[in-house]
């Protein structure tokens, strides 16, 4: 099984030059990218987003606190376009559990990208929620996991397990760091793991020798230490 490769951004510039990529077969967005753009208009800038992608997957999230607001915002998201998937965190910011509107939204066939998730318990918690043919996507967030210490990778192994009765249901690797985190993906049967702009760029130049990186290393001190006119 390959794994797919989705860009994590919200500049709809970088999204215009992406979506022409035939290695990036998605997006994933949230509100802290899409703050990072300058946007006000929230719902406007997703329009434009999907302006600019009209034929690859798009996560959306909703910022809503409780159940009601959520309802609202997800639905909302959901009408603009058939290839959306509306992105709910697994719990609120008081730690309950989203299961509530993820039930809703999957017995209202809602495509799901359900965020924040670090373990494979909270991976099964959402399976129990949904209906067996819905179409989620569980993100795991490894990277954030590693910055504090944990080893995230059984939970991922884990949550790819407890998915395989789920046809529609797939493990998503969030937060990479490193180019190299692609091919981990890969080696553990990750279905998807999206990826910043500038690590999809690193992983399109794979397959260097180290007699390659060796010399492009030497080279590039020998240049700045010429271009600084250092002097010993």
């Amino acid at each position: 099984m390959s794994t797919k490769i989705f860009c994590d951004i919200a500049d709809i510039k970088i999204i215009q030059k992406f979506t022409k990529k035939k290695i990036v077969k998605g997006f994933t967005t949230n509100p802290s990218l899409i703050r990072k753009t300058g946007a006000k208009d929230y719902l406007g800038y997703c329009k434009s987003i999907l302006k600019a992608c009209k034929n690859k997957p798009v996560s959306f999230e909703v910022f809503a606190d409780d159940y009601i607001e959520m309802k609202k915002q997800a639905l909302l998201i959901n009408k603009q376009g058939k290839n959306i998937y509306v992105k709910i965190p697994v719990c609120n910011s008081k730690g309950v559990f989203s299961g509530k509107i993820i039930k809703f939204l999957s017995n209202n066939k809602v495509k799901l990208n359900i965020t924040a998730v670090y373990t494979a318990a909270q991976t099964k918690k959402i399976l129990k929620v949904i209906k067996k043919n819905s179409d989620v996507i569980i993100s795991i967030f490894i990277g954030r996991a590693s910055d504090a210490g944990k080893n995230p990778l059984p939970e991922l192994i884990e949550s790819i397990k407890l998915a395989k009765n789920f046809k529609k249901v797939k493990i998503l690797w969030a937060s990479v760091r490193e180019p190299y985190n692609y091919l981990q993906a890969k080696k553990t049967g990750c279905h998807i793991i999206t990826v910043p702009p500038s690590i999809i760029e690193k992983i399109e130049n794979f397959g260097k020798s180290y007699n390659q990186l060796t010399l492009e290393t030497v080279r590039t001190f020998l240049i700045d230490s010429k271009k600084s006119k250092f002097k010993i």
